[in-house]
């Protein structure tokens, strides 16, 4: 395991300095050997990453495996049976079974050397993967620990803007992997953990077959993940809070109207007094209430309801000036979505449209003077609509 670790780094490199290989590796298997490392004693389910020996098995046993799997998961293709891959331990497809069958009457009955040598390959390569996954349970625990490190490193760097591998790691029990290490595992496994998901994510908010496929929200690692992330932002004060915050804005087009926890924990990030927090607070928030977002009058009207526009506000007055255009920005679209809102009225937000339209530094991006223009005629109209009735009353 020393020797694979060194190798997973070098892997990492790669991806790193060269992302072309990324394919090389895919095609030869390499992102499942890495996420069967990333899995090995993390979830329960880590040994359907890994080819299990079968040679303590008896006939019995395997017919009984086979039934069972076979009823559960139907025939193993042509293709996975090519590369020894197992779903399950002692899980075999119809054709594995026959060729168990086969090779022990084989033996017993003194067939052809050909056929006998073809066995003992055969037996020899169950034996030696079987000492292989034995040698893994009694590495040292820091050995262990690195494994999934680098692991995780590497398919940090694999991932990056490659919606294929992103595909394959959302197919496997790899997200759940990843959602456990990052509650659970030493600082540099949550890092590598952590960093790994933004890019997955990352790629999920511009791919959308990957978004409803692999963060679908039903699915109980995308949950977990989901949960890790909000476990983080609720906390403020973790090392891992920027690339969560960014994954959670890379996923505001999974979250349903009914998902009301998100939004309120983002929101209090408005008044970090680390100014990178807030801005990649105020980035997430305008992915959940920008046009592009289906939900975007929903999740604007959750963003007022707890206390956003204050917030925002103050980011536009005092704020740096790349975080004023940000907060204006948010400001304006919620002026867009809910221009009948009493709390935008009350925080008074027309008049901070109208200040920053006298503000050279805002005025000078066209799209960004249009769109402060476009807010305030939404809430003049409201609010000129509210005067008239309340002076008819």
């Amino acid at each position: 395991m020393k020797v694979q670790l060194v190798v997973a780094w070098a892997v990492s490199e790669l991806a790193a300095n060269y992302p072309k290989c990324q394919e090389h590796f895919l095609q030869n298997n390499v992102i499942r050997l890495l996420v069967g490392h990333l899995a090995f004693e993390t979830i329960q389910e880590h040994s359907r990453y890994a080819i299990p020996s079968k040679q303590n098995m008896s006939i019995h046993s395997v017919v009984i495996a086979t039934d069972t799997n076979t009823s559960k998961k139907g025939k193993i293709g042509n293709e996975e049976h090519e590369k020894g891959q197992v779903t399950h331990p002692g899980g075999l497809g119809a054709r594995d079974m026959h060729n168990v069958v086969t090779n022990t009457m084989v033996e017993k009955s003194g067939k052809s050397r050909n056929d006998r040598t073809h066995m003992s390959r055969n037996n020899k390569r169950q034996i030696t993967l079987g000492a292989s996954i034995r040698s893994r349970v009694l590495e040292d625990p820091t050995t262990k620990s690195q494994m999934k490190a680098m692991a995780a490193r590497a398919l940090w760097y694999l991932c990056a803007g490659n919606v294929t591998i992103c595909k394959s790691i959302t197919e496997s029990r790899a997200l759940l992997c990843f959602a456990v290490l990052l509650e659970k595992g030493e600082y540099e496994i949550q890092y590598n953990s952590a960093m790994a998901l933004t890019e997955i994510t990352a790629v999920a908010e511009q791919h959308v077959e990957l978004r409803h496929s692999g963060f679908k929200p039903t699915s109980p690692a995308a949950r977990a993940v989901v949960d890790q992330f909000l476990k983080i932002i609720n906390n403020a004060n973790s090392d891992f809070l920027v690339p969560s915050i960014q994954a959670i804005g890379h996923l505001a087009r999974t979250f349903r109207a009914t998902e009301t926890r998100i939004i309120p924990p983002v929101v209090r990030l408005l008044d970090n007094t680390e100014t990178n927090v807030s801005t990649e607070a105020i980035i997430t928030l305008i992915k959940f209430a920008c046009p592009d977002n289906f939900l975007h009058v929903n999740h604007s009207k959750t963003i007022i309801d707890v206390g956003g526009p204050k917030h925002l506000i103050q980011l536009t007055y005092f704020g740096e000036q790349a975080l004023q255009a940000l907060a204006l920005i948010l400001l304006c679209y919620l002026a867009m979505h809910v221009p009948d809102s009493e709390t935008l009225a009350q925080d008074e937000v027309l008049v901070v449209l109208e200040w920053a339209l006298k503000q050279g530094h805002f005025t000078h991006q066209s799209s960004l003077e249009t769109l402060v223009v476009e807010a305030k005629q939404r809430l003049e109209i409201y609010q000129s609509r509210n005067t008239r009735g309340s002076f008819i009353r």
